[in-house]
């Protein structure tokens, strides 16, 4: 196959060679426009965006022959629907592929219905401006995974189709054979014991609560934690852990609802730390206050590794705790067994 993008890259041109006699025209093109994914390309096949020898062809399926000249029109992005917002970011890293953020609490990754403001994608519509070359047609960034909106630490989005393909691959593997790492800071109640291991479920919508998930029996998806425990604070009426876990699945609320499947749900957790209210009165009292100006799960994005989608390099990028459980950090370890609330 040959071809010219030599009118900076809005149309392709294909010649099929003999190699490509008989595949579908999806796969042949979406072979070649590697930027694109083959679902986009079959999207613009059936937006009448392809001509095979000056013939309109919106079948996805279509078999090409020998010789014929293939002409790939590629349509400008579109503006993204979302409002954008100035939003101020920490940004850990960006360039033409990609950016890093430190998301802070309480930011929403990405808008639905009901909330289409204050979210990350706001923010990065408005940062990136003109610099996102646009996700499936649409001029927009390519989130490839979230953190719950309570849930701090660093996130990875895509700027280009580009990126964002290979990044999600990357997220799809889960770090099993590829590069991706991810690893988290939670602080539980209890002293996890034995110290670490490895949490193996199926977690899915929980039938009595549909805003929450559970660990199922039956359904559900398989769901795969690795805890390691770091530090522990605290003494003979109270405990409160450090734990550091790593993902091997990303399924919604995964630490959290396998922290409390063990036994040790996260501090300041709503939604799966229920029932925790006798063992927040244990706390010393400056502990108690830092809980409470927690006010979210104690759960912190502290690494994140992946390969970059361009230079093929490793990166790896860290955020610091956030303030908030840095301060309840240091009350708990300033806590002496003299101080517990009565």
């Amino acid at each position: 196959m040959t071809a010219d993008s030599s009118d900076a890259q809005d149309t392709l041109n294909f010649t099929v060679t003999p190699e490509w006699v008989g595949k579908r025209l999806d796969v042949v093109v979406a072979h070649f426009a590697q930027d694109i994914s083959r679902s986009r390309c079959q999207d613009l096949i059936r937006q009448d965006a392809l001509t095979i020898d000056g013939a309109t062809i919106s079948e996805p399926k279509y078999r090409v022959k020998q010789d014929q000249q293939i002409n790939l029109i590629l349509p400008p992005p579109v503006d993204a629907a979302p409002l954008a917002q100035n939003i101020t970011l920490d940004i850990l890293h960006e360039d033409d592929a990609l950016i890093v953020i430190n998301k802070p609490a309480n930011m929403v990754v990405h808008p639905a219905p009901g909330l289409d403001e204050d979210t990350l994608v706001n923010a990065l519509l408005y940062h990136c401006g003109d610099s996102l070359v646009g996700i499936g047609g649409v001029k927009r960034p390519g989130i490839v995974h979230r953190l719950d909106k309570d849930t701090t630490g660093v996130i990875v989005v895509a700027k280009t189709e580009q990126a964002h393909n290979h990044l999600a691959a990357q997220f799809a593997d889960h770090g099993r054979t590829g590069p991706l790492e991810r690893e988290y800071i939670a602080l539980v109640w209890a002293e996890p014991r034995p110290p670490k291991g490895r949490i193996e479920t199926q977690i899915g919508r929980d039938p009595k609560n549909r805003t929450k998930q559970a660990v199922l029996k039956e359904g559900g998806r398989n769901a795969i934690t690795h805890f390691k425990l770091d530090h522990v604070f605290g003494g003979h009426k109270w405990t409160v852990a450090r734990v550091k876990c790593r993902l091997e699945t990303g399924r919604t609320h995964q630490i959290r609802v396998h922290m409390t499947h063990i036994g040790h749900p996260l501090l300041g957790d709503a939604n799966y730390g229920i029932g925790m209210e006798s063992k927040i009165r244990n706390l010393p009292m400056p502990a108690q206050q830092a809980l409470k100006a927690l006010n979210r799960q104690a759960l912190h994005a502290a690494l994140l590794g992946f390969e970059h989608p361009v230079t093929k390099e490793k990166m790896v990028f860290t955020a610091p705790l956030p303030k908030d459980m840095s301060e309840l950090e240091s009350a708990l370890s300033a806590a002496s067994e003299d101080d517990f609330s009565q």
